[in-house]
């Protein structure tokens, strides 16, 4: 763990991914004890005051102080991103390396099922499943791990595959191991570094997917400061305060760059050829 921490900051952008999401993670984490003001907290005399020594990003339609809401809304959008990326994540790799498992028909029949839930756009994916179980960020949260699952289905598997032929593989099944055993103890262990720079480079799109219900309505519901929503409700003021839509579309943005060049990052550290 230590030599990939060492060979990460010896990469430009391994190591600028790993500061942006170190401070991203500090913000989840202890951000909201820092913020100045209660997100919540209408302020009729305050509305649209810009920058300020006071209100140092501003105030919103209904004086609320956007620096505090975006302090409190950073947990509801990177930690539901990071938990619908993993729940996605490991329901794709079960599936992936049960499917190289079995081979033969079986696997051709989960494969097929499989390019065809993938030839959906994942956000309209997301979308048909959020208008079925209804608005919530819970939901939003199912919509988008069941969005991701087939892809990591099919980047486990072509993994799962060159395991399935090694001689640990081929040993556990002439002792008569189970199958589930034979999936869970000796080929997921040996997929996992490939899974976990795709789920790094795929929280950026989960929250941007979040962002993207949240501004369609589907995600978050007000009074939440979830930053998608933020943007939502920012739009018809922008004439008003255009720093409304700024920071929170630029809180969005420094995201989605901060886990795509920490999954770049990864990609050359765990490359066996480089």
């Amino acid at each position: 763990m230590i030599e990939i921490l060492r060979r990460m900051l010896r990469s430009p952008q391994g190591a600028l991914g790993l500061v942006i999401v170190g401070l991203i993670l500090l913000v989840v984490i202890v951000g909201p004890a820092f913020a100045p003001y209660d997100p919540e907290k209408m302020a009729p005399l305050m509305r649209y005051k810009p920058p300020s020594a006071q209100f140092w990003l501003g105030t919103d339609q209904y004086g609320r102080d956007i620096l505090s809401r975006l302090l409190h809304g950073a947990r509801a959008t990177v930690l539901l991103a990071v938990l619908a990326t993993a729940l996605g994540t490991l329901v794709g790799a079960v599936v992936g390396t049960v499917s190289a498992f079995l081979g033969g028909r079986s696997d051709e029949a989960i494969m097929r099922t499989v390019d065809a839930i993938m030839s959906i756009p994942s956000l309209l994916l997301a979308l048909l499943i959020v208008n079925l179980l209804g608005k919530s960020s819970l939901n939003a949260l199912f919509a988008i791990a069941l969005a991701f699952a087939p892809g990591m289905a099919r980047v486990t598997r072509s993994v799962a595959l060159s395991v399935r032929k090694q001689d640990y593989v081929n040993a556990a099944i002439a002792r008569g191991e189970s199958a589930a055993f034979i999936v869970g103890r000796e080929m997921l262990p040996n997929v996992i570094a490939p899974i976990i720079v795709e789920m790094t480079i795929r929280v950026a799109f989960a929250v941007m997917l979040f962002a993207t219900l949240s501004f369609l309505g589907l995600g978050a519901q007000p009074p939440a400061s979830e930053w998608g929503l933020m943007v939502s409700e920012a739009r018809r003021f922008m004439h008003l305060s255009p720093w409304m839509i700024l920071w929170p579309s630029l809180a969005v943005a420094l995201v989605a760059i901060g886990f795509n060049l920490l999954g770049d990052g990864l990609r050359d550290v765990l490359n066996p050829r480089s």
